[in-house]
């Protein structure tokens, strides 16, 4: 079996390490750190570059500590932050902090051997004295060395407060605990980090005299370049009651063929082998998008469990069915569930015809009637399955209505590949 710094190499997790990482993790199993920030009720597929990070540490037999900042989020890390964070109160956040655990046990462990230890920095933070703090932390580093880190020097013309300011000595506290009291040498995290975890490593070296290291995964873009993990309703998050099963499916089965092989490393626990092999069949008929199913797939079951995930399928296959790399409405309403957002209409609204373009909008597929008129000579709407025309003075009639199973009249609309909104008759 591969050492960690090779597995995680080798999924495109690693951005930078300490040196030395690689040799201390080639020894033997570690116990390794990260932070999770409490300032939401739930993670989000961005905070599973991390997640995972501790998963496989703990496959390779090391122990991972999942740090929930119960203390560091009454300060706010300001590392790629270009204002000042809201601050949340110590109710809020031990709120959060308690769906988030939640979560983590999807992906590891805690129970057994090498079981994952949760921690809360609140515990040691929280009833830190402020002289206690600056003598034994704040005096190993200058003002010179703070002033270096990126953090800081990003928010020098905005400004950025006292608070801010010693959030990285906060959290260089935070390892130097963790290397104390738990015996954790390694801190993980995103490459935004790397100041925080250097300056943790620099006070446990000058406290113990002894040496600690750390990690940072990349931060994701897409292939287009836009920023990983969002859609255009938001983030996509964990929390079913914020991201529905069936929209959390689609977002992965939107990926972009160039993302899917990093994609499938990086969040799924399949064997690089197998991936392979996934990407092959992917490579032979594109337009099936079997490399999408398959991770998408592999993380709702995950995330959200079996039950979950037949839902999300089924709700996706009375939507979409392929064809010659396209996906096209198959009209079942009844099928998506909660799925589809509804827009109740009186069907003497339709007997009288409706404006194409006063449908976008009230269905707020469109923002104004000239957002719609220009998506529509963009080609960019569905009526049915069917693409809309480039005229933009279409009106929608009783003609174009479709009936479910259980006798529910509607129009599907649709905005680009995967954003539905039904026109549902009102009964009369």
């Amino acid at each position: 079996m591969d050492d960690l710094y090779t597995t995680l190499r080798d999924r495109g997790f690693v951005h930078d390490a300490t040196p030395g990482l690689k040799e201390r993790l080639a020894r033997g199993p570690i116990t390794a750190y990260i932070g999770f920030d409490p300032t939401s009720d739930s993670l989000h597929v961005g905070n599973l570059v991390p997640v995972m990070g501790l998963a496989w540490l703990q496959r390779a037999g090391g122990t991972p500590i999942p740090l929930l900042g119960g203390g560091t989020g009454m300060v706010g890390d300001p590392s790629g932050k270009r204002t000042e964070r809201p601050l949340l109160t110590v109710e809020q956040i031990d709120a959060n902090l308690g769906a988030i655990r939640d979560q983590l046990a999807h992906f590891l462990e805690f129970a057994g051997r090498n079981a994952a230890r949760m921690r809360n920095n609140a515990d040691w933070l929280r009833p830190l004295g402020l002289m206690e703090f600056l003598r034994d932390t704040g005096k190993h580093f200058t003002v010179n060395y703070m002033l270096q880190k990126e953090s800081v020097q990003s928010r020098m013309e905005s400004g950025i407060s006292y608070t801010e300011f010693s959030y990285m000595l906060v959290q260089a506290y935070d390892f130097w605990h963790l290397f104390k009291v738990e015996g954790c040498e390694l801190q993980m995290g995103g490459s935004d980090q790397w100041g925080n975890i250097t300056a943790g490593i620099e006070l446990i070296g000058r406290r113990e005299q002894k040496p600690a290291h750390g990690l940072v995964f990349p931060l994701l873009t897409t292939a287009s370049g836009s920023k990983f993990g969002k859609s255009e309703a938001g983030n996509i998050w964990l929390d079913l009651k914020r991201t529905d099963s069936f929209h959390f499916y689609q977002f992965w089965m939107q990926t972009e063929d160039q993302d899917v092989p990093r994609f499938l490393k990086l969040f799924t626990f399949m064997d690089l082998s197998e991936i392979e092999k996934i990407v092959r069949a992917h490579t032979r008929d594109p337009g099936a998008r079997y490399a999408q199913e398959e991770l998408a797939k592999d993380v709702t079951r995950r995330v959200h469990g079996e039950e979950e995930l037949r839902r999300a399928m089924e709700a996706s296959a009375a939507l979409f069915v392929r064809g010659k790399g396209q996906a096209a409405v198959q009209l079942s309403l009844s099928g998506t569930g909660s799925a589809v957002p509804r827009q109740p209409i009186s069907r003497a609204i339709l007997e009288k015809g409706l404006a194409l373009v006063d449908a976008l909008v009230l269905t707020k597929l469109a923002s104004s009637k000239s957002d719609a008129r220009r998506g529509i000579q963009a080609r960019g709407y569905y009526v049915n399955g069917e693409q809309v025309s480039s005229v933009v003075d279409q009106v929608l009639g009783v003609e174009n209505l479709e009936r479910d199973e259980d006798g529910t009249e509607y129009i599907m609309l649709r905005k680009g590949k995967k954003t539905h909104v039904a026109l549902v008759v009102t009964p009369t």
